[in-house]
């Protein structure tokens, strides 16, 4: 492909270089340029998400893998549109809702990818994960003033981590990287974090769709079981997010004080929503506007 430009996009977590780049016939393309050092993970990540696309999943479409100069790079179809998490609360709320339907039916096509056989035991690998956090957790200068309760979740709820099944995540399936292209479609973008694991566990990430729009929230869950949610799965979530908010605090300790406090007023919300994780049912969802 001959690059004519090449616009940097400076947004997200990630490490890569990232960038809008337009070819000689002025179509627009993201360019992702990584490390040498991940060419083996970015090689796999790039396959996984032919893999994916081959599902009929609306994404940022896998063209060209390669080496260059600086790295290693993909080039992905560039989406036109907007920022799911800016454009959504905008909207109706049965919009709302009906985005996330969609989020849920095409996170459930994804996780059609099953896991590869040589994956450790759920159960053996996440309480592995969970009894580090809790340590780091402990040892961080700076805790959550109802902390205790994420973890006496945990303790209480391990057992149902036993014989989860495992499947391809996209790894931070969140409203964050979603978008709403020109044809008001949503689209799925950034898989760099790409993993396998429980599949239920990918729903960690709904705390910050429910902060957006507890309607999108709503629908995301309602949309992946087809509006017929298991009881097992809000216990497991409410597993997967103490999880994850207990370590929101020391991850957040090298960005600053804002991004602390961010981390700080989350966690605030997460026990308001679960009455310091004593109801199952987290406050945000409501069922009552589900449309099959």
């Amino acid at each position: 492909m001959n690059i004519v430009t090449r616009k940097p996009i400076l947004e997200g977590w990630s490490d890569d270089k990232k960038y809008c780049i337009t070819d000689e016939n002025g179509e627009r393309y993201f360019l992702r340029i990584s490390d040498i050092k991940q060419r083996d993970a970015k090689q796999s990540e790039f396959a996984m998400m032919q893999r994916v696309a081959s599902l009929g999943v609306p994404m940022c479409l896998p063209i060209e893998f390669g080496i260059c100069d600086e790295g290693v790079y993909s080039i992905q179809s560039w989406i036109d549109g907007e920022g799911a998490e800016s454009l959504i609360p905008l909207l109706p709320f049965r919009e709302q809702y009906a985005y996330g339907l969609e989020a849920g039916r095409i996170l459930r096509r994804i996780h059609s990818i099953p896991a590869p056989d040589s994956q450790e035991d759920w159960a053996v690998r996440f309480n592995r994960k969970m009894d580090t956090k809790i340590r780091k957790y402990e040892e961080c200068p700076i805790k959550y003033p109802k902390g205790q309760a994420f973890i006496d979740y945990i303790n209480a709820n391990r057992l149902l981590l036993n014989g989860r099944p495992q499947t391809y995540q996209h790894g931070d399936y969140h409203i964050g990287n979603m978008m709403i292209d020109r044809s008001r479609k949503l689209n799925i973008i950034d898989f760099n974090r790409n993993d396998y694991g429980d599949p239920w566990e990918e729903f960690n990430r709904i705390v910050w769709c429910a902060q957006k729009s507890h309607r999108f929230a709503s629908g995301m869950v309602d949309g992946y079981f087809d509006g017929n949610v298991p009881m097992d799965f809000w216990k497991l979530l409410a597993l997967y997010i103490s999880s994850n908010t207990l370590s929101s605090v020391y991850w957040a300790i090298p960005y600053g004080e804002t991004e602390v406090n961010t981390m700080l007023n989350q966690a605030e919300e997460v026990l308001a929503w679960y009455d310091d994780m004593t109801n199952t049912i987290p406050s945000w969802y409501t069922h009552d506007s589900f449309v099959g």
